[in-house]
């Protein structure tokens, strides 16, 4: 696969939106800047909910998790940050009490955790939490933390090499869309996909880095590219699930927009000649270089306003992996 280098002096393409979701499948957070840890920006899927056979519960079966805010303290983000006993993870939901989960226990381990293709031991959030998500999504419920002392879930090696990881995200640890993109797909909906300034009401599934300033789909292309100082790669194209279909204000599913997508950004629309002509792709997933000498040291944090530099790009969507 061949990879143009394009020069970039002055970037128009920059950072307009970062999320993260700190349990998977809940409600997410729009923030100003966000550390970067080899696991995707902090705090992100560190949480997972699990049902009575520790398999991770997600939108697309329970999609009233959709409902389930999350709020992290004022200074959860500063890079130095060091959770105290008094530093807890706050959790909302319609005709639930406020849960507080302390981000400084000391853990019980629970073995046997999946999530997709992983599967491994986590750290319990205790029986308080059990019964907190158990009422809510009526059914045995489990909440459990990656356990980073002795884990490392690594991304898929056929697509990308490396020491690169993730944490209970569905499979690489950035996953990055344009504002352009998304106003296209919005031009041919009859109802837009919002993003709340608040909270991010955007669909987890969609997007943690959120870049303007570039052609829509443009970044079904890139295959690495700079934000800030720190050097990323394009791993894949992102193929959807439902999830984007769950209203994120009501947790109801409805048949946008992957409806729309299916018409406009399935393979067989912009991959004619590749496998999975039915899949849907929206966005890129990326893996940041970690390893890289040059970001050794503090500071290593970006924010909305970075530029992003485009490096290296293939010329069609066909010959991006997928």
């Amino acid at each position: 696969m061949g990879s143009a280098v394009l020069s970039q002096t002055i970037p128009a393409v920059k950072v307009s939106r970062l999320f993260i979701y700190p349990i998977k499948s809940c409600r997410g957070i729009s923030v100003s800047y966000a550390p970067l840890t080899p696991a995707g920006l902090r705090w992100d899927r560190e949480w997972v909910v699990v049902n009575s056979q520790g398999r991770a519960c997600t939108q697309r079966v329970d999609p009233k998790l959709a409902l389930v805010e999350v709020e992290l303290p004022n200074d959860a983000l500063v890079e130095d940050f060091e959770p105290t006993s008094d530093s807890y993870m706050v959790l909302k939901a319609p005709g639930m009490k406020p849960l507080n989960i302390c981000l400084s226990k000391q853990h019980e381990v629970t073995d046997a955790v999946t999530v997709w293709e992983w599967t491994g031991s986590a750290w319990d959030e205790g029986a308080e939490a059990s019964q907190w998500f158990s009422d809510f999504l009526g059914k045995p419920c489990q909440l459990v933390r990656f356990n980073s002392a002795s884990e490392v879930r690594q991304v898929d090696p056929d697509y990308v090499r490396g020491q690169h990881r993730t944490y209970f995200s569905d499979g690489y640890p950035f996953l990055l869309l344009s504002q352009e993109s998304l106003d296209a797909l919005n031009e041919l909906l009859k109802e837009r996909i919002p993003i709340n300034r608040g909270h991010a009401s955007l669909p987890q599934s969609l997007s943690t880095i959120l870049v303007e300033g570039c052609d829509p789909y443009s970044e079904d292309l890139w295959t690495e590219i700079k934000i800030s100082r720190f050097s990323f790669l394009g791993v894949k194209l992102c193929s959807r699930c439902k999830v984007p279909t769950i209203n994120q204000e009501t947790g109801i599913a409805g048949s946008e927009p992957t409806e729309t997508l299916m018409k406009t950004r399935s393979g067989k629309v912009i991959r004619p000649n590749a496998k999975n002509k039915n899949k849907v792709y929206f966005g890129q997933n990326l893996v940041w270089n970690w390893m890289d000498s040059s970001v050794k040291g503090s500071g290593k944090t970006i924010k909305v306003g970075d530029p992003v530099y485009i490096l290296g790009n293939v010329s069609s969507a066909e010959e991006a992996a997928a």
